[in-house]
């Protein structure tokens, strides 16, 4: 297909990430236009340019000049979308989004009440259950104390555990406590990059410091892990689609299968509905002892595993890219059971 539409420069944050090559193509072949990447990163690697058009090395979000800095390369690139990819960055957007929008730059973004909502745990359980929608127990923990009273009322050791910092992304701050896990087999078997700790672990990390980072107790769910991946339009979901995530490596599926759950599909749904929410999100499931699908976590914004989507025939990024552009936005034919893996390619630059 030749291209029938305008050429446009999309700007996308933490491009230096192992989702960056998955994403590029996402935009770069999407079968109707050019599209111009600009690439932000907190740090510089020439590989990056391999995978965009331009790279621009840019602050921390919280940096209290990292959104001007952003526009100002938005500014001098002619940047039309920005598709942001980390959590933090979000709200500082949010806050200067009229800047962005007086130059004529469209943020791919949704509201303030479901950031805010969404990138808190707490938050977020508390609105599952106040909404009436299914959630496990959980308990809101500040200290030591505080964690071994929790762990009681959650009937361990006859349940595993699931700890989790309240304000975190990537899997940071998240161990799960189970006493039927044998730490030789984990030892023996598993990647270094498991989840699995023991209790006594646990406390004795919480315990060298004096303080300790707000987190959340909850039960462990024993089933399968999955996700819903969707484009919304301010509360009604546009496009959607589940994925199995079979290996997962750093909180980034490494074998992704693409399958239908239409009482996960329910949820999302009215989740999107309650929070208004806009634009791309990943929905992150676990089933229960009775296979009922647990919401667990939502991430307002483009997710690491997009290259599975598109294959499938919904290229989530390019779709909300059109809907930014007020475009129309055309019928998606899901191929269920198409398959990812993720392997490493290698990528070279003269520098030393």
């Amino acid at each position: 297909m030749g291209n029938k539409l305008k050429d446009i420069t999309v700007l996308v944050s933490a491009c230096a990430y192992q989702f960056m090559p998955g994403l590029a193509d996402c935009l770069k072949n999407n079968g109707e236009r050019n599209i111009r990447i600009v690439g932000t990163d907190m740090n510089y690697d020439e590989t990056v340019l391999q995978m965009v058009d331009v790279f621009y090395q840019v602050p921390r979000a919280k940096d209290p000049a990292y959104c001007d800095i952003v526009l100002d390369i938005c500014k001098k690139e002619k940047v039309d979308i920005i598709l942001p990819t980390m959590s933090a960055e979000l709200i500082p957007l949010l806050e200067n989004r009229k800047k962005f929008e007086d130059a004529g730059i469209c943020l791919s973004i949704s509201n303030r009440e479901s950031i805010e909502i969404t990138n808190n745990k707490l938050n977020f359980y508390r609105f599952m259950k106040d909404n009436g929608l299914p959630m496990v127990d959980f308990y809101r923990v500040h200290n030591v104390e505080e964690m071994k009273e929790a762990f009681q009322k959650l009937d361990y050791p006859n349940r595993a555990v699931c700890v989790k910092a309240l304000e975190s992304s990537g899997s940071r701050g998240i161990r799960i406590i189970d006493p039927a896990r044998s730490r030789f087999d984990i030892l023996f078997n598993e990647k270094p990059n498991s989840f699995y700790i023991s209790y006594d672990e646990l406390i004795e990390i919480l315990s060298e410091k004096d303080e300790m980072p707000e987190m959340v107790a909850m039960e462990a769910l024993p089933g399968e892990e999955f996700s819903v991946d969707l484009v919304a339009d301010n509360g009604e979901v546009l496009y959607m689609c589940a994925r199995q995530s079979n290996t997962i490596v750093a909180s980034i599926p490494q074998v992704a299968t693409l399958f239908e759950e239409k009482k996960a599909y329910e949820i999302c749904k009215e989740v999107v509905r309650l929070l208004k929410l806009d634009g791309n999100a990943d929905f992150d499931f676990r089933y229960d002892r009775e296979g009922n699908p647990i919401l667990m976590e939502v991430n307002p914004r483009i997710a690491a595993t997009m290259a599975i989507f598109k294959a499938g025939g919904m290229n989530l990024p390019y779709l909300r890219v059109k809907q930014l552009l007020k475009e129309e936005l055309p019928e998606c034919k899901i191929k269920y059971g198409i398959r990812m893996v993720r392997r490493y390619t290698d990528m070279f630059t003269e520098n030393v």
